[in-house]
């Protein structure tokens, strides 16, 4: 029997996991993709696996605190004024979410998706031969007065409606689990379900050498178009002037999907928010958990490569260059609060979260080219719903009846109004 032959485009988490899955459908998979194996937008993430985070950043509020993003570019979130024209649109998008029913509706329509996390996972990690990258361990979210946990409450209620846990800490509990944070903190909530990764890049690298040996083909380049004959993708060009064939194509490239747009027949509002991470390679501070610092805007992660500190985001536009600023008002923050940490050696990075107003991933067939599935805009759960989306794309390309209701991950909703 010939086995099917399958592109997919983009070797981020998404990718990587889309092709394994593939695989395991008996697909000739090859993945494209010019970065190295893990140097993609997860690389630079808090490396958690951050079920029950299915609130969209569009909250009831949210208008009034735009000017404040503008005039604080130290706070955790920022807008660049430069950004404002172009981002408009987008923003009116974003904004409009922020409804009580929009908030509810998207809540449960990302459950639907983060309740199957860790069985996806478990498949495709069970190739690999390091069986700790992914932890066991809760993560921690810590506030620094009562009022910044009251104003979680209802998020929480939320979360709890649809099937996730949350476990409210005092100061005791607090020192008890993270000695590093001893009376620091006097308000927290621990996330039983929540996981972290013991190194972001090392996760995503470890499962393209998964894939290369179930006997898949990385190639070291970028697919400039996807060809096409009588009405389907039939391969994918690329930069170097190869084509390769294809029975399907997987559009997986994160905020580099919005070159396919035209060919696929979608007008999708994906935008690229940036993520500031530092990374301290000997910290001399340790941490047992990964720490969400609420009031402070980012997260401690401990992984095997150091402590990685990050989290906060701007808004600065479509391929805007980095502002490494952001990465060390991140660590000036974090000295605050840790004076004994040790930044000799620190690396910045930043991740360009693929994001869409409503912060739910397209996980769609292309209506023009029938044979080519899209996954992207996860925005902040891109590593979270890694495997989740693989599956499901899998599943689309064997045009079994998905699992799931798939409607609210249309890539159309935006063309056609979202009724979702």
């Amino acid at each position: 029997m010939v086995k099917q032959q399958s592109v997919v485009i983009g070797g981020g988490i998404v990718g990587v996991c889309c092709a394994l899955y593939l695989q395991k459908e008996g697909h000739q998979v090859w993945l494209i993709d010019p970065a190295a194996p893990g140097d993609s937008t997860a690389k630079w993430s808090c490396g958690q696996m951050a079920v029950s985070e299915i609130v969209p950043l569009s909250k009831p509020g949210i208008l009034k605190r735009i000017p404040g993003w503008m005039l604080d570019q130290t706070g955790p979130l920022a807008l660049r004024p430069a950004a404002i024209p172009t981002m408009l649109p987008w923003f009116l998008r974003f904004v409009a979410n922020a409804r009580h029913g929009r908030i509810n509706a998207i809540a449960q329509a990302m459950a639907s998706l983060t309740h199957q996390v860790y069985p996806d996972f478990a498949s495709l990690l069970a190739m690999c031969p390091d069986k700790t990258l992914l932890g066991q361990r809760p993560v921690i979210e810590v506030f620094d007065t009562p009022r910044g946990l009251a104003a979680e409450r209802e998020h929480l209620q939320l979360r709890e409606r649809l099937g996730f846990s949350a476990e409210t800490l005092d100061e005791a509990a607090i020192a008890e689990l993270e000695p590093a944070l001893a009376g620091k903190f006097a308000h927290g909530v621990l996330f039983p379900d929540w996981r972290a990764v013991s190194d972001t890049q090392g996760f995503i690298a470890a499962l393209t050498a998964a894939f290369i040996q179930q006997g898949g083909t990385r190639i070291d380049s970028e697919a400039e178009s996807i060809l096409e004959a009588n009405g389907l993708a039939n391969g994918v060009k690329l930069r170097d002037g190869r084509s390769l064939p294809a029975d399907h194509v997987v559009v997986a490239a994160g905020t580099g999907s919005r070159r396919f747009f035209s060919a696929l027949g979608v007008r999708v509002p994906l935008t690229g928010i940036s993520g500031y991470q530092a990374l301290l390679p000997q910290p001399e501070v340790e941490f047992r958990h990964s720490v969400i610092y609420a009031d402070g805007g980012f997260c401690f992660t401990p992984m095997t490569r150091g402590l990685q500190i990050g989290g906060t985001i701007e808004f600065a536009g479509a391929d805007a260059k980095p502002n490494f600023q952001r990465a060390e008002i991140i660590l000036q923050k974090a000295r605050k609060l840790l004076p004994q940490l040790n930044d000799t050696a620190k690396e910045f990075g930043v991740g360009h979260r693929p994001f869409l107003p409503d912060t739910k991933p397209v996980i769609d067939r292309s209506r023009r080219l029938s044979n080519v599935l899209m996954a992207f805009g996860h925005g902040q759960l891109g590593l979270t719903l890694g495997a989740t989306t693989g599956r499901l794309i899998a599943e689309l390309a064997a045009r079994r009846p998905a699992a799931q209701d798939l409607t609210p991950f249309s890539a159309y909703r935006f063309m056609e109004g979202d009724r979702t």
